[in-house]
């Protein structure tokens, strides 16, 4: 059994509960309030800008040019390709890319990509790719079944969201993450395995927390908000 099994059935109950959220449900069907997505999609703007720093880490972490040059690459296509991409949906929600920047990282939003990144500082590259490979992984799949449920109406402007998560182009990257992670895990002791498990289980936990926090628009306290915007950051 490859590593990554074993992390994907220690965490089966998480993302199943995950695809039951009904966020990602109401992406499924269609049926998501438009206020909920577009909370979501500020918050995962500014989610998007610690995540690409782990691109960055990963790349001075690497211990060979190829995987460095890989890492360097995504880093490169998420900041230039992925992020302005994710500005141009937002304008379907009528989301302009000032208040995408202005957006306020929500606690849960915080929390997670605090994680990740304190994670990747005190720990080797296998410690990094643990960490930040459940966003990429459960977005795979949770795309792959939204498409293969196939409820979403062709009109709405979540069939688009449904369609990136779970193109062919997304799903070579994520197998190539899980290819690096079973390469990083090869020979180390049980007691670090057990280590890298929880990190996935930890941040799998808050990617669920982040469809919770999306649904509920959880932010800060309204006393604590200097001047919030339409995105209720």
């Amino acid at each position: 059994m490859k590593f990554t099994d074993r992390l994907h059935q220690a965490v089966r109950p998480i993302w199943e509960a995950s695809h039951n959220h009904s966020f990602v449900q109401g992406i499924g069907d269609g049926t998501l309030p438009v206020e909920k997505f577009r909370f979501y999609m500020c918050q995962d703007y500014v989610f998007l800008i610690d995540y690409s720093k782990l691109f960055a880490l990963a790349s001075i972490k690497a211990t060979d040019v190829a995987m460095m040059g890989k890492f360097a690459d995504l880093l490169a296509s998420t900041l230039n390709v992925e992020m302005d991409l994710h500005r141009q949906y937002a304008e379907k929600f009528q989301i302009s890319p000032a208040e995408l920047e202005s957006t306020e990282p929500a606690p849960i939003t915080l929390a997670y990509s605090k994680y990740m990144l304190d994670t990747a500082h005190n720990g080797a590259l296998a410690e990094l790719v643990s960490s930040l490979l459940p966003c990429m992984w459960s977005y795979w799949e949770i795309g792959k079944r939204l498409a293969l449920e196939n409820r979403v109406p062709a009109e709405s402007l979540y069939k688009e969201w449904i369609d990136m998560y779970s193109s062919t182009e997304f799903g070579q990257l994520a197998e190539w993450l899980i290819g690096v992670m079973n390469q990083l895990a090869e020979g180390l002791p049980e007691s670090h395995l057990r280590r890298l498990e929880q990190h996935f289980v930890t941040t799998s936990r808050y990617e669920y927390m982040f469809w919770s926090m999306a649904y509920k628009l959880e932010s800060w306290p309204t006393e604590l908000v200097k001047s919030p915007n339409s995105c209720l950051g």
